[in-house]
């Protein structure tokens, strides 16, 4: 194929603009001559811009000297930084071979751990590379190795430190040592496979995180002192007055129904605002400074609280940012924590029932039993949507994190096995045949909409109570919460 021709250029330069302007569908292979680090002639750097389905766009580059034989490999990621940091935990278990073959994309900005070691790679010790777990770890043993017969004569003590950890960290390599591997990267470029997807994976834990002002800084971003400083600020300014002066209150009337779009915000997502004002208009906006969690220029939050029937009191907050142009919304449930978890049952029967109103909070798990699909609690984190978009949602978030399903390292069962069940997503979409959407929820803080005025006349929905476990609460937080002080002042104040 004429696309797939290797194009000689001149510099780095060219190579940039040359693959700035290809197709996304048109990725040749361009070499550049460069010099060689070892030996100072002239090799050849090969540059590939590719997509990982379902991942990123990264560069990959390759170089070779003929003359010395120096050959290296890096991955650079073509698209934007992500809006939060990742952070993946692995349990590898010993005598598990299948754990050492899971694929591992590290960006350049990403730090490995291994906590039983005390072992840590820093991002500047290992350039971003595509990978996998057994890959990384012999990469580094390679490394502290390359230098122990110089280290032998100058400082063999350190010499023979080294040689006990790198024991260690072969028996971690070889399986036959359990360890934790931690792939911790500010950027959210960085990613480990699950094997198991689209089902969830018992050793493999991953949570995304707002970064730091000191992290924006490393990353190149530009942050001003006092951002750095930011909590110590806040807390000298413990004068009502200036609280007053960062919250403005906008009366009911500029905003609500009619101007309800342009209230949330102008936030990432105009369904949330209609879905929301289908029930009720806020009765006020409060509008507070905060810090974008992209690039920590200074912007603005909204927020408003409303009550939906049926259900109760919630909380939307929005920000955007001007400078980079980041937004997001989100919401809290409001009012006291119930007694009860809920458990809320519908049969999805018709076209019309897609496109109910859905309110899934962040302690909300999702399941449909017909797919065995279930997500944990804080999946998606806390979403207003309707039936077919929490559907919609569930296939996209699944196609972003597991980044190596169409992978050519994938084995054929498991390329069908994702395969027939994105095709299954699709199918009760399609409403084929009946399907049942449950959300459980300790807090019951979710919400499905009736289809009928009085939500007692509609026999697809079914809401459950029941008793939280000591287990729930203790994920919750609940069992630490002592509130004796408090009642006893308030039966107090109540007798004077």
């Amino acid at each position: 194929m004429e696309s797939n021709k290797e194009k000689i250029l001149d510099d780095v330069g060219s190579v940039v603009e040359a693959i700035s302007a290809d197709d996304d569908n048109a990725a040749p292979l361009y070499e550049v001559e460069s010099l060689c680090m070892r030996c100072s002639q002239n090799g050849t750097t090969r540059f590939l811009l590719t997509s990982i389905p379902h991942f990123r766009k990264v560069l990959l580059s390759a170089f070779e000297c003929p003359h010395c034989g120096e050959r290296n490999n890096e991955v650079q990621f073509a698209g934007e930084i992500q809006p939060k940091g990742c952070h993946y935990r692995l349990e590898v278990q010993s005598g598990d071979p299948k754990m050492f073959s899971r694929q591992v994309v590290k960006s350049e900005s990403a730090t490995i751990k291994i906590p039983e070691l005390d072992f840590e790679i820093p991002p500047e010790a290992q350039r971003g590379s595509l990978s996998t777990v057994e890959g990384i770890l012999v990469r580094a043993i390679d490394g502290l190795q390359a230098l122990q017969e110089e280290r032998k004569k100058a400082d063999p003590q350190t010499a023979e430190a080294i040689d006990q950890f790198l024991l260690k960290l072969k028996a971690c390599a070889t399986g036959e040592s359990a360890f934790t591997f931690i792939l911790d990267d500010p950027t959210g470029n960085s990613f480990i496979e699950n094997p198991f997807a689209p089902s969830p994976d018992p050793s493999l834990n991953i949570t995304f995180y707002d970064r730091t002002p000191e992290q924006q800084a490393s990353l190149g971003y530009l942050v001003d002192s006092s951002q750095l400083n930011e909590h110590a600020a806040e807390a000298s300014m413990g004068e009502p007055n200036n609280v007053s002066d960062q919250i403005r209150r906008q009366p009911h009337g500029s905003v609500g129904a009619t101007a309800g779009q342009k209230a949330i915000a102008q936030s990432n997502s105009s369904e949330i605002a209609e879905a929301l004002f289908r029930y009720s208009a806020p009765e006020e906006v409060m509008t507070f400074p905060s810090t974008c969690g992209v690039c920590s220029a200074r912007c603005e939050t909204r927020m408003f609280v409303t009550r939906i029937p049926y259900f109760q009191e919630v909380i939307v907050m929005a920000s955007t940012c001007d400078s980079c142009g980041y937004r997001n919304s989100e919401l809290k449930p409001g009012g006291p924590i119930p007694e009860k978890g809920k458990k809320i049952t519908l049969c999805v029967k018709n076209i019309n029932d897609l496109s109910r109103d859905v309110i899934k909070s962040d302690t909300a798990s999702v399941k449909v039993p017909e797919l065995e699909l279930e997500l944990a609690s804080g999946t998606l984190g806390g979403i207003v949507t309707t039936v077919e978009g929490l559907i919609t949602k569930i296939s996209e978030s699944l196609e972003r994190v597991h980044g190596f399903t169409f992978g050519d390292s994938l084995d054929e069962s498991k390329k069908n096995k994702w395969l027939d069940f994105k095709a299954s997503l699709n199918k009760i979409l399609s409403m084929s045949e009946p399907w049942t959407l449950i959300l459980d929820d300790a807090l019951a803080n979710s919400f499905i909409a009736p289809a009928t005025d009085d939500i007692k006349d509609d026999h697809q929905l079914i809401f459950e109570e029941y008793e939280r476990s000591w287990e729930q609460n203790e994920e919750l937080g609940l069992n630490d919460i002592d509130t004796s002080s408090a009642d006893a002042a308030y039966e107090e104040n109540t007798r004077g």
